[in-house]
């Protein structure tokens, strides 16, 4: 089972267990998370995002000072803006944040649903999907020198055919190579595994 196989059967899993939506930042770092995820109202996620809430919200203080899980009505930290009662009127009435990984690497994931608390057990099952997650979503180390010689070369502009005469190959094998550096980088498309591998410093 491929990598990008396994993702998607984490976050359809996630989805399954958040039927309000949930929120996903992976492996957050001074610029922001590295990969993010969401199923949130996209209301909600619209009116969040014009508002700044992101450095306001004491989901996410929680998240940054403690790891573990924790429902959101059960984190003791001060809401001036009534972020939480706010997301309630899209739905997000009672949730659940999970944080994993080193403040260095943090990730934070809220799930959410309308018409009940998230009972233990469903915690635990989110706990331990946010864990697969975090794990497979950690930037790979390095990339092969001819997943990178791809790469770059569509990344400085060059065309398939014109970027397999450059280095002799078939632009098959060319396309081949593309594919295996965008599974590593867990992209879905060329352009963003080029992103993620300039943000990884690979490129």
């Amino acid at each position: 089972m491929s990598t990008k196989i396994g993702l998607d059967r984490i976050l359809f899993q996630l989805g399954v267990e958040s039927p309000g939506g949930y929120m996903a930042g992976m492996h957050i770092r001074f610029a922001g998370p590295l990969m993010q995820f969401q199923t949130y109202d996209q209301g909600w996620v619209d009116y969040y995002t014009e508002q700044g809430y992101v450095h306001r919200d004491p989901m996410i203080a929680w998240g940054f000072n403690k790891e573990g899980a924790t429902r959101w009505s059960d984190i003791d930290l001060p809401d001036p803006f009534d972020i939480l009662k706010q997301a309630a009127k899209y739905g997000l009435t009672y949730g659940v944040v999970v944080a994993r990984g080193s403040l260095a690497s943090r990730s934070i994931v809220g799930c959410a649903r309308a018409d009940r608390e998230f009972a233990d057990d469903e915690i635990q099952r989110i706990e331990c999907l946010v864990s697969a997650l975090h794990e497979a979503t950690d930037p790979p180390d390095s990339l092969t020198a001819a997943q990178k010689e791809a790469l770059q070369l569509i990344a400085d502009g060059y065309r398939h055919t014109a970027a397999a005469a450059k280095i002799g190959i078939s632009e098959s094998a060319l396309k081949a190579r593309l594919i295996s550096a965008r599974n590593r980088l867990l992209a879905r498309t060329t352009a963003e595994a080029i992103q993620r591998a300039k943000d990884y410093h690979l490129l």
